[in-house]
């Protein structure tokens, strides 16, 4: 293992979240462009300093122990921002001002090699300040991907990545009104699927089954769909279940009845089961036509009090193409006074822990800073706490697997959502990787700015 002055952020891929490493003099702009590659959807994995090591011909980017996700700006000191614990690096990008600004420059920056770590690495020169930085970025990011994906068989001879890799991924979208399904059908077009919205019904499994897809495929189905019934799409899902070429998830994307009338009013747009009633009216009659499609789902995201950036970090820990085979874990951390997340599995509450909220110095730090991590598990009754909780899930999760479940989600509550569940949560995804299960994990109220108005 060998450790570098770099910063390195992940990006989503068609083939899963691959690493880039920022590599320039102090002061260069590596944290800065962190900052917007991980605005953009990425995830931090380390800033200013990164552990490489080399595994199956890629180096593995770790960060420093008691770094993870903080990232160092200038002028505010650390802060926390969405992190992986590691991620394998497809390419570093080296910081040089007024690099790539030419007028006859070509959109995909030209790319030669470095010896890094022992590993030879891609690496292409940007100016980290001008404005087409990321979707730079994220053209080489994309060429690289294809470029690791491709299998080594004579042309005209390749079967499609997901057919070779297994059954081709499908994903049916579908949900609330106003809760996110266009975005959502955006966000995995962006991920590598082939999104299809308001496809008819009838051709549903037609156009997968049938077609030439060379690629995974998201299809929306909503209420503006033609003669749209929950019982017809179950049936179309039930088909195409049944192929072993395929592996299906029902997506179920929902919101808060308040929130979805709050969002219609604000945009003035006309919900479509509204057109002759009260907007709530319509909003009840729509929830009662999908209960059926929300209670068959495999994944329901629930974006009442979810950012943009956030919904799609969580579409990308749970849809990214290339996963591992096994049933994926989702962590949140939570605040009961917002309440609960409507997609949890497995709720646990430790509201009965000591309160870092009322200690000062503690006070304006969160669950991943080390003081508190250190204040929680100092609690008395923390560590019987976690044992019964790892001993519990230890024998569940297979048996979750087992019974087909791709994804489980288990929240974890306080009253602010910043201190104690915050702290516990990370520690349960740091003992599920150590088991192996695929993770992610998000604190969905951490950023509320809670400090001072209620206990944490």
């Amino acid at each position: 293992m060998q450790e570098i002055h770099a910063t390195c952020v992940a990006l989503p891929s068609p083939i899963g979240p691959l690493g880039l490493l920022l590599l320039g003099a102090p002061g260069s702009g590596k944290s800065d462009l962190a900052l917007r590659l991980v605005d953009a959807g990425g995830w931090l994995v380390a800033d200013d300093r990164v552990r490489l090591e080399a595994q199956e011909g890629l180096l593995q980017a770790r960060p420093l122990p008691g770094f993870e996700g903080l990232v160092a700006l200038r002028g505010l000191g650390l802060a926390q921002i969405a992190r992986l614990e590691s991620a394998p690096v497809a390419l570093a990008v080296r910081l040089q001002p007024g690099a790539g600004l030419a007028a006859d420059a070509e959109p995909l920056p030209e790319e030669s090699a470095e010896r890094i770590a022992g590993c030879d690495v891609p690496v292409i020169a940007l100016d980290p300040a001008a404005a087409s930085a990321v979707p730079r970025i994220r053209l080489a990011l994309t060429a690289r991907a294809a470029a690791l994906a491709k299998p080594a068989e004579p042309p005209g001879r390749r079967a499609p990545l997901e057919r070779r890799g297994g059954p081709l991924p499908v994903v049916l979208v579908t949900g609330m009104s106003g809760a996110g399904r266009t975005t959502a059908l955006k966000v995995l077009e962006d991920l590598g699927y082939e999104a299809i919205d308001n496809l008819p019904l009838n051709l549903l499994a037609r156009a997968v089954t049938e077609g030439e897809l060379g690629r995974a495929v998201a299809i929306g189905a909503d209420v503006r769909n033609r003669n749209f019934a929950a019982g017809p799409l179950l049936e179309q899902l039930g088909r195409l279940e049944a192929d072993p070429a395929l592996k299906v998830t029902l997506l179920f994307v929902d919101c808060d009845d308040e929130v979805l009338q709050r969002r219609f009013t604000e945009t003035r747009r006309r919900h479509p089961l509204a057109e002759e009633r009260p907007l709530a009216d319509g909003i009840a009659a729509e929830r009662r036509l999908l209960a059926p499609l929300r209670e068959r789902a495999d994944v329901i995201i629930d974006t009442s009090s979810m950012a943009l950036p956030e919904f799609r970090r969580s579409l990308a820990e749970r849809l990214a193409l290339a996963q591992g085979p096994r049933m994926g874990v989702f962590v949140t951390s939570f605040s009961f006074r917002v309440g609960l997340p409507r997609e949890a599995d497995l709720v646990f509450d430790v509201r009965f822990l000591r309160n870092p909220h009322y200690d000062a110095a503690l006070r304006p730090l969160t669950g991943r800073d080390a003081a508190v991590a250190d204040y929680v598990a100092a609690d008395a009754a923390f560590a019987p706490f976690f044992q019964s909780l790892t001993g519990l899930l230890q024998p569940l999760l297979p048996r979750y697997e087992a019974e087909g479940k791709s994804y489980l989600t288990i929240a974890i509550g306080c009253t602010g959502g910043r201190h104690r569940s915050v702290a516990t949560a990370e520690k349960l995804a740091h003992w599920l990787a150590v088991l192996g299960w695929p993770v992610g994990l998000v604190h969905r109220d951490l950023d509320r700015g809670q400090e001072g108005k209620a206990p944490a």
